[in-house]
């Protein structure tokens, strides 16, 4: 049985590990992982711990399985991370559901998010749940103190009710 629900204050350790094994996975195309891993461990423990807050977990079974965040709680997610051992079983699909219904409620038209562009499993399941890439760029990440190649995807959640051929 699937369980979304808010983060609570005392689980860093478990959702930064889950965290670093799927951000693991993904960076696996881009063959530093174990050069950054570090700094990732650090970035990952240093984010869940300050920004608890903003984060949403799913569970299965009972069993934490993943978690998103938006960090700033507007309409970026900037995390999420489904723990390998679960992907493929709905909880990415339910989590980013969750989080969508969350940004249109707080009167946001469109969802954004970014990951790097080797990470061909997240940008095909964003987009199969109606993301498009609109961006792709070189840019500095401080979490990883690196540049890396990224692109933005965008999903507009809220339709302003124009169609092709009305006016505006």
């Amino acid at each position: 049985m699937i369980h979304i629900r808010n983060a609570r204050d005392g689980e860093a350790e478990l959702l930064s590990e889950i965290g670093l094994r799927a951000w693991q996975k993904a960076m696996a195309s881009i063959g530093e992982s174990h050069a950054m891993i570090d700094a990732a461990r650090s970035a990952f423990r240093n984010f869940v711990e300050n920004d608890w807050l903003t984060i949403t977990v799913v569970e299965q079974n009972g069993q934490v399985a993943g978690w998103a965040a938006r960090e700033g709680l507007d309409e970026i997610i900037s995390d999420f991370w489904i723990d390998p051992v679960f992907t493929g079983q709905g909880l990415g699909s339910a989590l980013l559901g969750r989080i969508e219904k969350e940004i249109a409620e707080q009167g946001f038209d469109k969802a954004t998010m970014q990951t790097h562009s080797g990470n061909a499993e997240a940008i095909g399941f964003f987009q199969k749940h109606g993301y498009s890439i609109h961006w792709l760029s070189v840019a500095y990440n401080p979490k990883l103190d690196r540049d890396v190649p990224s692109v933005g995807l965008t999903k507009q959640l809220v339709s302003d009710g124009r169609g092709y051929g009305q006016e505006f």
